[in-house]
């Protein structure tokens, strides 16, 4: 949780400088777009080395990573020597730790739970984020207004040492590894993701949805700078809402799983952002802008961990993380594409305009692919042997 509420601080602080840098609203946008972007191109391979080698490794060497690029980031933004381009060039970097670093993480919560509490221990994984969510853009916001960019950049940096400090600690049960070549490896994770007609559809869904939700967190810093006149304060406030819609959605996301099944639970969701955005495209004042932020965040956690929980039931143990990174490589290079797209569009026509244009695709698109690619039933393709 500390390490996660060091990367929001971060996340705030990189977006709120770029708008300081620069007018425009795709540069503004592929803020979020280079932190997805590695996990899009990378992600395959990390998940090969996440079952080729020890998970452990593999994260600890991620984080010292982080730690040392987010540092540099914090010295040369002090320093004032960092322009658009350049603050891009970081974010990549960063995000190309989390490619590594996030295969490992999701195949190892196997290694700390029983079998039948995993869709608890993801949502609890969720729901750690989405905690530190809920807090770190505000204390963002806060830094940067009282003090400097820099020293936000800097207290992510120090974050990564509280993690580092739980791997080092932590001796899980040592994995028998058969290591294969990593690419291979990664056909193998290829073939059984896109001949499994349930993991492929899940992966489908997850890409279109990334997509159409990338147009509110991807404009959200234009919008609170320009069109609601807000400060980085403002900015981290709504991001905090966020968070805090997020946590309040966990405890219910297994119930609705329950009642309304994954394709149910996916459609809600993508009603909630579809209200969200077109609110933020049609309002000028900030407090009114909150409400969105929380339908948002809820329909944030639920798209995410209803899609994970339903990748990890259903990828055998021994190419989990090749899985697991397809899913995300899937889903997060949705998210990136989408944030270039939609901020262009930005460019090309206004805020507003880019904002329902997402919001009816979203819509238009879950009930097409509802009928063409279904996600899978309650029971439908989830492995057991494990």
């Amino acid at each position: 949780m500390f390490s996660n509420l060091g990367a929001t601080i971060q996340s705030v602080a990189a977006a709120w400088l770029m708008t300081e840098l620069t007018d425009s609203n795709q540069l503004i946008a592929l803020v979020q777009a280079s932190a997805m972007l590695p996990i899009m191109l990378f992600g395959m391979i990390a998940g090969a080395i996440a079952d080729n080698f020890d998970r452990r490794r593999v994260m600890l060497a991620a984080q010292v990573g982080m730690l040392v690029t987010s540092s540099a980031l914090a010295l040369l933004t002090y320093l004032g020597l960092v322009g658009p381009f350049l603050l891009l060039a970081f974010t990549l970097s960063v995000g190309a730790g989390t490619a590594l670093n996030a295969p490992a993480w999701q195949s190892s919560v196997r290694l700390t739970v029983p079998a039948r509490e995993l869709p608890q221990a993801i949502a609890l994984n969720a729901m750690s984020f989405n905690t530190a969510r809920s807090v770190g853009p505000a204390i963002g916001g806060l830094l940067i207004s009282v003090w400097d960019i820099s020293l936000a950049f800097a207290i992510n940096a120090l974050s990564y040492s509280a993690l580092i400090i739980v791997l080092l600690w932590w001796k899980p049960e040592i994995r028998k590894v058969e290591r294969r070549p990593i690419f291979p490896a990664i056909a193998v994770g290829l073939r059984y993701c896109m001949t499994t007609i349930p993991i492929r559809n899940l992966l489908v869904r997850g890409t279109f949805m990334g997509f159409c939700v990338a147009a509110y967190q991807a404009l959200l810093p234009a919008i609170t700078e320009g069109r609601l006149g807000g400060s980085e304060l403002d900015f981290g406030i709504l991001l905090a809402i966020f968070g805090v819609g997020s946590i309040v959605a966990v405890p219910f996301i297994a119930k609705a799983r329950r009642r309304l099944e994954l394709e149910g639970v996916l459609l809600a969701s993508a009603i909630m952002y579809v209200i969200a955005m077109v609110a933020v495209a049609q309002v000028n004042v900030f407090i009114y802008a909150l409400p969105a932020a929380f339908l948002a965040g809820v329909g944030w956690v639920v798209f995410l961990t209803t899609l994970n929980t339903a990748m990890q039931l259903r990828a055998p143990d021994e190419i989990l993380g090749r899985c697991m990174s397809i899913y995300q490589a899937s889903t997060f290079g949705g998210l990136a594409l989408g944030a270039w797209a939609w901020g262009a569009l930005a460019d090309l026509a206004n805020l507003a305009f880019a904002l329902q244009s997402a919001a009816v695709l979203l819509i238009g698109g879950s009930l097409i692919l509802k009928r063409f690619v279904p996600v899978p039933r309650h029971g439908e393709g989830i492995i057991r042997n494990w």
